[in-house]
């Protein structure tokens, strides 16, 4: 298959076309601001299946709806109540996720056979203009072969995807650069299952209590039910073996410089004349925003230099800082080191 690259530059006509390929049922990688999504029509099964088969993604791992205006939710959803209209007026359109009960219009393939879906708008114009010209919503998780870092530029999904899909849209760099925060108003508290650009802290202005589930931190067990995407598997992850290692400076930088594997770091900015290995900067220490927006690439980064071992700078935990947190987990397998 060969991969059609839309540019910017080609404007409505490209959105026209990449509208054109996803009524055909075809793969259309789409940028929003978190990171560029892998979108096919949410209402067709058929074409929902072509996403897990694209990215190797385990069958079990549900979708997450894009809708382009607030009302479009209503015929996805057993009933929008004020807290989830509350959540849309505040945060919409961003990088919040809202899981509800499902109607009977949502696939199978779409909600991993939950009883559940999760919808959220995007602020990137592109996707919202994409999404108009269908007339339908889109399920589109991120563009990336299963496990790997997710893609934040066009470029990053021609290389996972390139002969697999039919076309990618380039938008430009992904101005939040991880996935959304997704919270599930499913039940009576309303819970964080994923952390992202919006922080628990926004999300208590709004709805007072919520929970952050046990997943955030830890790997779920096997038999436990993945709710949302990013809970249950090892994702985000280079072929290099990562670990987040917390500590100060100088013991971090012995720490790496005692390794035999080829060993990289990712470190903050202004740390790298400290390292006597190769050194990747993930922003500053004090700007989680940044943090969130330069992971992915650098991940992607320490695969292109064919490093073997990359050591991580503990994130700071404080707003967007948990969900950095929760991306470097997962990418490390949970390995943590303290020094």
């Amino acid at each position: 298959m060969d991969t059609k690259f839309i540019k910017k530059e080609d404007g409505e006509k490209g959105i026209l076309e990449a509208a054109r390929l996803l009524k055909n049922g075809e793969l259309v990688a789409i940028p929003t601001e978190t990171v560029y999504g892998l979108a096919a029509n949410a209402l067709d099964g058929d074409a929902v299946e072509k996403i897990f088969l694209a990215k190797g993604r385990p069958q079990d791992n549900p979708l997450i709806v894009h809708i382009s205006q607030t009302d479009e939710i209503l015929p996805l959803v057993e009933g929008f109540d004020d807290r989830a209209k509350a959540l849309a007026e505040a945060f919409w359109p961003g990088p919040l996720t809202i899981i509800l009960p499902k109607s009977e219009r949502i696939p199978t393939q779409v909600s991993a056979g939950l009883d559940t879906v999760a919808v959220r708008m995007p602020s990137h114009p592109t996707a919202r203009a994409i999404i108009k010209a269908c007339g339908f919503p889109l399920a589109a998780p991120s563009a990336n072969t299963s496990g790997k870092p997710s893609p934040t530029s066009a470029a990053h999904v021609m290389d996972d995807m390139n002969g697999k899909i039919a076309a990618v849209v380039d938008g430009g760099n992904c101005d939040v650069g991880i996935e959304s925060t997704v919270i599930t108003l499913a039940q009576n508290t309303p819970r964080i299952l994923r952390p992202g650009g919006i922080t628990h802290e926004q999300l208590e202005s709004v709805l007072g209590n919520v929970e952050i589930d046990k997943a955030v931190f830890k790997a779920l067990e096997n038999d436990e039910k993945v709710l949302s995407p990013g809970m249950k598997y090892k994702h985000y992850s280079p072929n290099a073996r990562v670990i987040i290692v917390k500590g100060s400076l100088e013991n971090f930088a012995k720490f790496a410089a005692d390794r035999q594997e080829k060993t990289c770091v990712v470190c903050f900015d202004g740390e790298e004349r400290a390292m006597s290995v190769p050194a990747f900067s993930y922003g500053h220490a004090d700007n989680p925003q940044e943090q969130a927006r330069e992971l992915f690439d650098v991940l992607r980064r320490v695969d292109d230099e064919n490093m073997e071992l990359a050591l991580v700078r503990f994130p700071s935990l404080d707003g967007v800082g948990i969900a950095v947190y929760n991306r470097l987990l997962r990418a490390a397998g949970f390995e943590v080191v303290e020094l």
